[in-house]
């Protein structure tokens, strides 16, 4: 009776250890196809080497433009306005502003809305008044592709190179929606992002980049890409274009 007991206890124990081992190895495709749907899809080497990277500061967090000046230092215009935690150029002639940092590698990170038809620009590598070099930067294109008259030319959409590489892709809001932008310069190599997107990667320096960069209209005034410090610069084309969340970061 003992013998026979034990053996029940023993099949029985077994029983309910199999049941443990079965439904603990049950699949979980459920769960991830869901997380594979729903996580954002980034680049794993740039997201990678950013987060051993320098700390991100602020430029604007809603609140202040104490990081910024005026073109060639002087004071920002009354037409830069602090609206909804956004800062708006609520109409032309406020001049383009300037952070007062520079950077030499660096990643960028800012929301933009345009007005219908409108156009501006977010210029980095921006010489400041003490460089050796002259440089108005380089300028990732903000435009309303769809309403912007007489704009047909790809170097002039929105996240292009201006007036040398078109975006290689269009992933574009309409205007007055909110636009994500990121630029990455890790020298010579530079990348736009729009809205979650890489839609241009260059590298500066290049044959195609100098040749390119001398059929521009920049060239020969300015010194183009050069390994300097710049800095960020955000244009008065006469448009509204409102701006939030510009942060920023060393490489």
């Amino acid at each position: 009776m003992n013998k026979t007991n034990s053996g029940a206890v023993v099949r029985a124990v077994a029983q309910c250890l199999l049941c443990i081992v079965v439904a603990g190895c049950k699949p979980a495709s459920t769960s991830t196809e869901s997380a594979a749907t729903t996580a954002p899809v980034t680049d794993t080497k740039t997201s990678t080497d950013a987060q051993s990277s320098g700390s991100w500061q602020w430029l604007f967090n809603g609140e202040s433009v104490e990081a910024w000046t005026g073109k060639d230092g002087k004071a920002i215009a009354e037409q830069w306005q602090i609206i909804d935690d956004a800062l708006v150029l609520t109409a032309a002639g406020g001049g383009a502003i300037v952070s007062k940092q520079s950077f030499t590698d660096f990643e960028l990170e800012l929301a933009w809305q345009i007005a219908a038809s409108g156009n501006s620009g977010i210029f980095y590598k921006v010489a400041g008044p003490d460089s050796e070099i002259r440089s108005g930067g380089l300028e990732y294109q903000l435009l309303d592709n769809d309403n912007y008259p007489g704009h047909d030319n790809p170097v002039h959409f929105t996240a292009a190179l201006f007036d040398i590489y078109p975006p290689e892709l269009d992933a574009h809001l309409p205007a007055g929606s909110w636009n994500n932008t990121r630029i990455v310069v890790r020298y010579p190599h530079v990348e736009h992002w729009l809205n979650g997107k890489l839609v241009l990667q260059f590298e500066l320096g290049s044959a195609d980049w100098q040749k390119r960069a001398a059929q521009s209209k920049f060239a020969p005034e300015h010194v183009l890409g050069a390994d300097e410090p710049g800095h960020i610069m955000l244009q008065d084309h006469g448009d509204r274009i409102a701006f939030r969340q510009i942060r920023i970061r060393a490489l």
